[in-house]
């Protein structure tokens, strides 16, 4: 087996215990750091031959045939290692856990090929260049911080990849929403492209099911401090469904229908709102099974300075009323 950052080379011959199954549930059952999607794909593409031929993946194959393989693996372009420096909250062997500053763009996408998380990642770990997308299996808008998994081989890859699209990795959030907010509650909103803005998502009838779960952790008199729970991961989710309920995410630059600071607000809070222009939003909490050793793991991390700073201000400027975690 021959493995590069652009493609892998695999031959197998077929044992006596696949013999008459389909192909891609035998490459599966033979490799199984691979999903069966990405092995689907493969098949589809032409890279998998069958004694020299090309088959379906429909296709029955018979014990003792040659398999080769000759098929992309990673997607990241050309990126490059940039020493950017990462806040490392936890890595093994099998995952590397983060804990990403606002302000860094998960990974290069058009016009925007350096100074990327991707970049940082290739640059701390080189191994990380055999793998899709240099191990990233979620993305956390530019201006969101907070705690995301990182993969660092093939297995652990296809494992937390299957876990994050059963539902199975816990990603809990705190954000400060404009408006004051009664009780806690749940979005129950398909989500899918902006019809205008190809840049921007919006709650549509024929989008992708998103369940957004929201709670108090503590009333202002104009804004809300709230913990936020994803039972689905769509873009821009939380800031999207916030929108829709009539409370965005403060200082949010997409999704607000006005970004006017109400002159009703005292004028040092004033101050502290006026410059902050993301979103105030951090992924606070991760839990997960270990891919390897299969224990329930979680970690935790503080939001930055600038959103600790604006619940500071809030609490003394804004009337607040606890209502607690």
């Amino acid at each position: 087996m021959n493995n590069n950052s652009s493609h892998i080379e695999i031959t197998k011959i077929i044992p006596e215990n696949l013999d008459q199954k389909r192909l891609d549930l035998a490459l599966s059952n033979l490799l199984p750091e691979y999903s069966r999607a990405r092995i689907q794909t493969w098949i589809k593409a032409g890279y998998v031959k069958v004694d020299g031929k090309l088959l379906q993946s429909k296709d029955k194959i018979s014990a003792n045939q040659n398999i080769s393989i000759n098929a992309v693996i990673a997607d990241i372009g050309q990126a490059q290692p940039q020493s950017i420096a990462l806040d490392i909250v936890y890595d093994d062997q099998d995952i590397i856990v983060i804990n990403k500053p606002p302000g860094l763009v998960t990974h290069p996408g058009a016009g925007n090929t350096n100074n990327t998380l991707l970049n940082a990642l290739l640059y701390h770990y080189p191994e990380l260049s055999k793998l899709p997308r240099a191990g990233i299996i979620h993305r956390l808008d530019k201006d969101t911080s907070g705690l995301m998994v990182v993969t660092r081989n093939l297995i652990s890859h296809n494992k937390l990849t299957c876990a994050l699209q059963k539902r199975e990795i816990t990603r809990e959030y705190e954000a400060i929403v404009n408006g004051r907010l009664v009780a806690g509650g749940t979005v129950d909103a398909p989500i899918g492209r902006h019809q205008v803005k190809r840049t921007h998502m919006a709650v549509k009838s024929n989008g992708k099911p998103a369940i957004t779960h929201y709670r108090i952790i503590k009333q202002f008199s104009m804004h809300t401090h709230i913990s936020v729970l994803l039972e689905t991961g769509r873009t821009h989710q939380i800031r999207v469904h916030m929108a829709h309920i009539g409370h965005p995410v403060t200082g949010d630059p997409n999704y607000s229908k006005t970004n006017t600071i109400s002159e009703k607000l005292h004028p040092t809070l004033r101050q502290k709102l006026e410059p902050f222009k993301r979103q105030a939003l951090h992924a606070r909490r991760l839990e997960l099974q270990h891919p390897t050793t299969e224990n329930l793991v979680s970690w935790e991390a503080k939001p930055p300075k600038d959103f600790e700073e604006l619940l500071k201000t809030l609490t003394k400027y804004d009337g607040p009323v606890a209502i607690g975690i």
